[in-house]
């Protein structure tokens, strides 16, 4: 499991972990990590991309494998899940898949590459091998209004299609739509560029939005995390500072503390805190 914000180390101070994890109690006023989205991790080289989209929306995430137990998910109750790509292909035997458990948690869920093929996979569709592959850049025509792409384009074909510039990325593809979803993007090689469920807040991408070359990426991940995942945007570094400098004051007290100041990047900045505290 790897941890957006984790520094896993012990300090020098007496505190037995690190003054970042999230199972001390918190005395500021909001919990920063109250809203927050689980990325599961299927292999993808552009994962921590994901990660640090939604970080910069002032949201927590944690990245864990595709594998984690169904009940692990659960404890961690994300306001949203979002599936990333990976390497496997879906027409090999065996294939990697998300417990099942994410669809019945009624949190919005959101696959990428792999991602959207899984869930399509999962929820009854079907994935195949496509004649002709996608990798770079891509131009995908939206055909239908509102929902994720809802006020997105970069351009207008001469017949009335908005399009969207963007980074695409697939070998196999979505082959048949999944009950209850539609298509609401299109590329010529690739009919289901992206797709969504017509009641619930399910939604997957062919193209990857996490990389710049997607020039909409940023307000695709802010319509999932904002307006369906409905997360605050309370974790900025700014409000971290705070909540930190709130836990030292109330494991260190009155009591002095002995700082070896080594100049490196991680005494500098507990120097800096201690000297807020």
């Amino acid at each position: 499991m790897i941890s957006s914000p984790g520094i896993h180390r012990e300090t020098r101070l007496g505190f037995s972990r690190s003054l970042w994890q999230t199972d001390i109690p918190m005395t500021t006023p909001a919990n920063l990590y109250e809203d927050r989205i689980l990325i599961l991790d299927f292999g993808s080289q552009y994962t921590q991309l994901i990660a640090r989209r939604v970080r910069e929306l002032g949201v927590y995430s944690e990245i864990w494998n595709w594998n984690v137990s169904e009940e692990t998910i659960k404890e961690f109750n994300p306001k949203g899940i979002i599936l990333s790509g990976g390497p496997e292909s879906l027409t090999e035997e065996n294939p990697p898949l998300a417990a099942e458990a994410i669809f019945n948690l009624g949190v919005p869920v959101l696959g990428i590459y792999y991602g959207m093929q899984s869930m399509a996979r999962q929820l009854g569709g079907e994935v195949s091998s496509s004649e002709t592959s996608e990798f770079g850049h891509a131009k995908i025509k939206r055909t239908t209004q509102g929902g994720l792409l809802h006020y997105l384009f970069d351009d207008r074909t001469d017949d009335g299609f908005l399009t969207l510039n963007v980074w695409m990325s697939h070998g196999d593809k979505v082959s048949v739509l999944p009950p209850n979803f539609e298509v609401i993007a299109s590329t010529d090689a690739c009919p289901i560029a992206a797709m969504a469920h017509k009641k619930k807040p399910w939604f997957g991408l062919q193209f990857h939005p996490e990389v710049t070359h997607t020039i909409q990426g940023k307000q695709i991940f802010e319509q999932f995390i904002v307006s369906y995942c409905k997360c605050q945007s309370l974790w900025t570094a700014a409000n971290i500072k705070e909540e930190i400098i709130s836990r030292v004051r109330e494991q260190v007290g009155h009591d002095k503390v002995l700082l070896a100041l080594s100049g490196g990047v991680d005494s500098t900045v507990l120097a800096a805190i201690l000297s807020e505290s």
